[in-house]
Order: C-alpha cells, then sequence, then structure tokens
C-alpha cells in the first residue's frame, strides 16, 4: 500500500515505516502531522484524485527539524574583476516517519 502526497509544492510517494525528508513545516518533534492533500491511493487498486483523493489521510511523526548540506552559488561574469559574488545556502528540512495510511 501506498500513497503519493502532496507538500511544500513537491510530490512525495509514501508507504508505512518509511523515512521521508520534506520542506520545513510548521510542527515539533514527537508531534503528528497528518496530510489530506493525497494525490493518488493505492492498495488492490489504484485511486487518482481530481486534484485530491477524498477521505484518504496520511499521518507521520515528527523525528527531527534541521537543515541540509551548505551549497555554494559563486556568479560571476568573464573578464569583469568586480563582478564576482560568492554566497552559501542551507535549506531547512523536517525528517518524518509515516505512521498510518488511513482511507
Amino acid at each position: 500500500m501506498y500513497a503519493v502526497i502532496e507538500t511544500g509544492g513537491k510530490q512525495i510517494r509514501v508507504e508505512v515505516g518509511s523515512t521521508i525528508y520534506t520542506e520545513k513545516l510548521n510542527a515539533q518533534e514527537g508531534e503528528t502531522v497528518e496530510f489530506d492533500k493525497v494525490v493518488v491511493y493505492s492498495n488492490r487498486t489504484t485511486r487518482v484524485g481530481t486534484p485530491y483523493v477524498k477521505g484518504v489521510k496520511v499521518s507521520a511523526k515528527v523525528e527531527k527539524q534541521g537543515k541540509g548540506k551548505k551549497i555554494t552559488i559563486f556568479k560571476y561574469n568573464s573578464k569583469k574583476g568586480s563582478t564576482r559574488r560568492k554566497q552559501g545556502h542551507r535549506q531547512p528540512y523536517t525528517k518524518l516517519t509515516v505512521e498510518a495510511i488511513e482511507a
């Protein structure tokens, strides 16, 4: 059994017991989060939503809030010494463990 949920502008395929990383959610560690924006649900038959499947919820437990690895952005224009720019970024995330898919 699996479901495809929509969170943070992305679609993620989840199964019971799987660990996923999403965009940062406004929840504390140890809390339970429910997703009702289920795009696809499959048990024995597959149900595709228009745009969401009605009556299906995915509940997940927040394991950790954190920041990803640092990426470096370096922009420059060749032959122009003054237009070099270096910048870094760490994307915040939420680590979730899927507990149940309720249909």
